[in-house]
């Protein structure tokens, strides 16, 4: 190894493996044993590291970012998210908070329905609601872009 260091951490390494074995008749047999198979997949491991640097390839050859770090969907997420935001604010007070509970706080109907003091079926309105306002405002979104 030309590396003191990596050859360094490499002795250390062997020495724990073989002083961990019980009863070795052959300790410095073993000793070298496991150190080239140690630097064997050292070796192995630095075969399959090897790739070109980023900043050597032409730019058109780097690797795409994932879609959701993309500029255009980043901001097409952030008015999508604004535009449901805008929707829940429009519904009616009570419509809001049984969608709220039901979509933030991921409350059962009946239970929302025990907290304000309302039927399970007027929380499955004030939930489909919600919905339907969310989506037109998408929809909408996306026809004016």
């Amino acid at each position: 190894m030309r590396n003191r260091e990596a050859a360094a951490d490499l002795v250390q390494e062997s020495y724990a493996r073989v002083l961990g074995e019980a009863a070795v008749r052959e300790p410095r047999a073993l000793l070298y044993h496991t150190t080239r198979n140690l630097l064997i997949d050292q070796h192995r491991r630095a075969a399959l590291r090897q790739h070109e640097e980023l900043d050597a390839l032409p730019e058109a050859a780097h690797p795409a970012a994932p879609r959701h770090l993309q500029p255009e969907e980043a901001l097409e997420s952030s008015q999508g998210w604004q535009a449901c935001v805008a929707a829940i604010d429009a519904l009616p007070p009570r419509c809001r908070d049984a969608f709220v509970l039901h979509v933030f706080e991921e409350l059962p109907h009946a239970q929302i329905a025990a907290r304000m003091g309302i039927s399970v079926s007027m929380v499955e309105k004030h939930i489909a609601r919600g919905m339907l306002s969310c989506q037109a405002q998408l929809r909408s979104l996306r026809e004016a872009t």
